[in-house]
């Protein structure tokens, strides 16, 4: 439907060429906006309204009692409780005082950034349910073995020790909002989310059009097209330095995989830059020490650059 919406516009209204570099990246960047801005709207409202059922006091309480199996509850949360980067910190602080062990909250606090509704929308748009699945796949998996190494190294000696004399009030949530304010609050998130993004969206679609429409196929096979091994970790290494959102990360990099960038790469330069935000891990270095900060960077790296080289691998 999109694609044919946007062949209308391009050839038919517009009266462009088949051949023209211009009409490849307008029907490019027409298609993409309406595909990505109705995806966004219907996954950011579902998340919401999923994630009112999970506060954050109910989500420490939850990972606090179910301790033999809480690096899975703890993955699975941060799926549906993408907390952004500025709540990092005191959610850790919260988990760590309600009882949730180190590598639990270590765990939830790689999957919430990792594993977004955002990225979860722009991928079954752009590539479909099954490069969705083992993006989400893969996201509960680096998430869980994270956690399950930093229980295993016993790192509680690195976090700072001022979070360990801190109490919080454990008190329940009051306020149980019904169905009807549920439904308005999901709706209201969700175009105060799309107000604050799209236009960074726009700009990563604006972009990922340039690509698709004007950069010779036969440079970026030449130059990024071949799988070589080393070039996973040189796309994580990239990617972790900078910092970006999904909405627009994916677009480009939907781009270079038209245009013959393997997909294990593309993808892991996308999830270097989503999962190992600066921001994030400025704001960590508040509660924990080098030595525990350095470690998560090296968990989530590695396990990215194992990730995309399966994809390489497989796709």
């Amino acid at each position: 439907m999109f694609d044919a919406f946007a062949r209308f516009i391009v050839f038919d209204v517009l009266k462009f060429t088949e051949s023209s570099y211009a009409a490849h990246a307008l029907h490019f960047f027409i298609m993409d906006v309406f595909k990505i801005f109705v995806l966004l709207a219907f996954v950011i409202t579902l998340v919401t309204y999923i994630r009112s059922y999970f506060s954050a006091v109910r989500t420490r309480k939850l990972l606090a009692e179910r301790k033999h199996w809480g690096h899975l509850l703890a993955a699975a949360l941060g799926i549906v409780t993408p907390f952004c980067s500025c709540s990092a910190v005191p959610m850790f602080i919260g988990f760590l005082e309600g009882g949730v062990p180190l590598g639990v909250t270590m765990t939830f606090l790689i999957a919430s950034p990792s594993i977004n509704e955002i990225a979860i929308a722009l991928l079954f748009g752009l590539f479909g349910w099954k490069i969705t699945s083992i993006y989400i796949g893969s996201g509960l998996v680096i998430a869980i073995a994270g956690g399950l190494l930093i229980d295993k190294l016993k790192m509680e000696r690195y976090v700072e020790d001022y979070v360990w004399k801190i109490k919080f009030d454990n008190v329940a949530d009051v306020v149980v909002p019904s169905q009807h304010e549920r439904i308005v609050q999901s709706l209201a998130h969700m175009r105060l989310i799309l107000s604050k993004i799209w236009f960074y969206v726009i700009i990563g679609i604006g972009v990922g059009a340039l690509i698709h429409g004007y950069v010779p196929e036969n440079w970026i096979g030449e130059h990024l097209g071949i799988a070589r091994w080393w070039s996973v970790p040189l796309a994580v290494a990239i990617g972790v330095p900078l910092y970006g959102n999904a909405g627009s990360t994916l677009p480009a990099i939907q781009a270079l995989i038209t245009k013959g960038v393997p997909i294990g790469t593309a993808l892991a330069l996308m999830m270097s830059i989503t999962a190992i935000s600066l921001p994030e891990l400025i704001l960590l270095r508040r509660v924990l020490k080098p030595a525990l900060l350095a470690t998560f960077v090296a968990i989530v790296a590695v396990a990215i650059v194992i990730v995309g080289l399966i994809f390489n691998g497989i796709l």
